[in-house]
């Protein structure tokens, strides 16, 4: 590839995108124009090392990234698995640390046991779907709602749910509580497979450092 262009990054809008701004700096690479609340930029760049970054909402990330218009991105991993991108997820940054879980009134752990046909309520309707019918083998009513999913079952739409938990203290605070881990979730490292294969070298570099650098923390 050419020494002119340009490697772009998407950045998840908000805490993923202060930590890895954060990361980035301690490695060399910073970009003085993302510091400038009051900008109204969409895209900044740093000439002297050839980057550009934009920051988007995190589910159009791996979107941007798949398309190649972003050649590298950082999202949380729940992101990646609802999205299933043709994306390379090349990194564990290890921030943002959270589970996917099953979660519900203590009586619910009783229906997960015998397979019955339950109503699970979740903004993440793919990984819902994947784990009742993938691993578990199970038959279930996914309904997608885009709010304060514990409502759920506190309104009888469903007998569970499937969400992220970082300390619990929402699903305790509404009376319910976690039924069953679906996996481990943080901040992931993606990378287009074009930009994998045109720009080896640079990217493998990146990630080289920025490795380095977590497993020197």
């Amino acid at each position: 590839m050419s020494d002119d262009r340009y490697l772009t990054f998407a950045l998840c809008k908000g805490r993923l995108a202060s930590k890895t701004l954060e990361l980035l700096e301690q490695i060399g690479i910073t970009c003085e124009e993302m510091k400038d609340k009051n900008s109204r930029k969409l895209i900044f760049v740093n000439e002297e090392l050839k980057l550009r970054f934009f920051l988007s909402k995190g589910p159009d990330v791996p979107t941007y990234v798949e398309y190649g218009a972003a050649d590298i991105g950082v999202v949380g991993r729940d992101t990646i698995l609802e999205e299933n991108r043709n994306v390379f997820e090349v990194l564990d940054l290890g921030f943002g640390k959270c589970r996917m879980c099953v979660c519900g009134p203590g009586r619910a752990a009783e229906l997960l046991l015998h397979h019955e046909r339950i109503r699970v309520a979740s903004k993440y309707p793919n990984i819902a779907k994947d784990y009742f019918y993938n691993k578990k083998h199970q038959t279930v009513d996914i309904i997608k709602l885009n709010g304060s999913v514990e409502l759920g079952p506190l309104v009888e739409l469903s007998d569970v749910i499937v969400d992220i938990v970082e300390t619990g203290s929402t699903l305790k605070e509404n009376g319910l509580q976690v039924l069953e881990e679906i996996c481990p979730l943080s901040a992931r490292m993606i990378v287009n497979p074009v930009s994998m294969q045109m720009e080896t070298e640079r990217i493998k570099s990146l990630v080289n450092d920025i490795r380095k650098k977590l497993e020197r923390a």
